[in-house]
């Protein structure tokens, strides 16, 4: 008999009850449902709203049903629709009436609105610790390649010469924005729904400054209505999450191009490539590849909530029921991408000989050569038409701005003199771009020591 059939006279649908069952996926918050029940039933019995013995029957009860389901012991069913109702039946079952009073003043809706989050908190310390630990193996990688020379690129050209530990900084720097907006998504979703009962609160003398404090929040909910229906928090998860799988897509490109033929900036380790069925030659890059398409996945999470919330009336609706399983999708997800995406950077063996022979072709020293002659005196746009004329010639005869002889460069611009090949160098163009968060070797060695102690501080 379900715990709300009282005003019903037939039982439920065997279709009905399938689809209106949860159990399948909130299983999972079975933690997070027992911890709540024991603050609202401590709250109780401290408020005097039951009684003690009632409190110690509940308490040790629900913690002996925790051990249980951890031990395997404990088997959910369908017939109580979902985690929050199974665990009430069974603690009835256990402990008779005194279970029967476990709820009162209180209602699923505000009872799933702190599993969520208390599921959330949990998983966001989690997730943000991978995202740490992929952030050491930037790090490490960062500090061993301050010399890799490399060509940057706009437009997918080669356009300036940096270094790949600049390259990798530039993630780097990312994923510390994605630490940050996960920890204020967690600061935001510190407020404790319980107590909000299915939205007009209690007529009953509870304490939700108590369950607040119990369950580790900062405060209760302002307002009970906001308390049941809101979602926000869920959707700024998933944005979070979003936003942290573009990241890691885009950087996935980048590995995809490095490692071909036409790049070959870089070999993946064997044991995070694959091969093909029919090509013996084949090493394919299939993590990158598939961490790409799982960021569309997680795309589908944070817009599959965003579109259930849309037209939603306050407060609670059965569509809410459709939170959890995008949320739990792209937790999983984010967590099966992060580490081994992690492993296979920090597995993966750099080709500095072609990186450098890239920035070597393709003229990414162009804007070096206007700059060294507006450093001796000419406009700016003047050194700039004149380096594009040398340019231009260079590709009609098949050299580089560092094969024009002096006497040539000369005809061009007397302000042109014997150091102007060391300053088209590639060492010197990296070198000499020193502005703060530029790739020359003091900068990224600077950069290099702001995100070891983000690290340090945020673990």
């Amino acid at each position: 008999m379900k715990l709300w059939s009282g005003r019903f006279q037939k039982e439920t649908d065997a279709l009905v009850n399938d689809f209106n069952s949860s159990i399948a996926f909130d299983s999972r918050m079975y933690a997070e449902d027992i911890a709540g029940s024991i603050a609202h039933a401590t709250m109780l019995g401290e408020c005097g709203i039951i009684s003690p013995e009632d409190q110690a029957l509940i308490v040790q009860g629900l913690s002996e049903i925790l051990a249980d389901i951890e031990a395997g012991k404990i088997e959910f069913t369908a017939d109580n629709e979902d985690i929050h109702m199974n665990v009430e039946a069974l603690l009835t079952a256990r402990i008779g009436d005194a279970g029967k009073r476990l709820h009162t003043a209180r209602s699923r809706n505000d009872q799933v609105a702190v599993d969520l989050r208390l599921y959330l908190r949990k998983e966001i310390a989690a997730i943000k610790g991978m995202i740490l630990d992929f952030e050491a193996v930037l790090v490490n990688k960062a500090e061993s390649n301050q010399s890799t020379v490399m060509p940057g690129y706009t437009h997918l050209q080669r356009a300036q010469p940096i270094t790949l530990a600049q390259h990798l900084l530039a993630y780097g720097a990312m994923l510390k924005r994605d630490v940050t907006r996960l920890e204020d998504c967690a600061e935001r979703m510190n407020e404790c729904p319980l107590g909000s009962g299915a939205l007009a609160g209690t007529t009953h003398p509870i304490n939700r400054e108590r369950t607040a404090s119990l369950l580790g929040f900062c405060a209760p909910t302002a307002n009970s209505l906001d308390g049941v229906s809101d979602r926000d928090y869920a959707i700024e998860f998933l944005s979070c999450m979003s936003i942290l799988m573009m990241h890691l897509s885009r950087f996935a490109e980048e590995i995809i191009a490095w490692c071909s033929w036409e790049f070959k900036f870089v070999e993946l380790d064997d044991a995070y490539s694959t091969g093909s069925s029919i090509m013996p030659q084949k090493k394919n890059p299939d993590v990158a590849e598939l961490v790409r398409g799982k960021t569309g996945r997680v795309y589908g999470d944070l817009i599959s909530l965003l579109t259930v919330m849309k037209s939603l009336p306050l407060a609670y609706n059965k569509d809410m029921q459709e939170d959890k399983e995008p949320v739990f999708d792209a937790i999983d997800t984010v967590k099966m991408c992060l580490p081994v995406f992690s492993a296979m950077i920090d597995t993966m063996k750099i080709l500095p000989e072609n990186m450098r022979a890239a920035a070597n072709r393709g003229f990414i020293n162009a804007t070096d050569c206007a700059d060294y002659l507006a450093k001796k005196g000419m406009p700016f746009r003047d050194a700039y038409k004149i380096t594009g004329q040398l340019v231009y010639a260079c590709t009609q005869s098949g050299r580089t701005l560092e094969e024009i002889p002096l006497n040539e460069l000369r005809a061009i611009s007397p302000l042109f003199d014997a150091d102007v090949y060391e300053a088209l160098s590639m060492d010197a163009c990296v070198a000499q771009r020193s502005s703060y968060g530029g790739p020359s070797p003091a900068e990224t060695s600077r950069q290099i020591a702001m995100l070891r102690k983000f690290i340090e501080d945020h673990k």
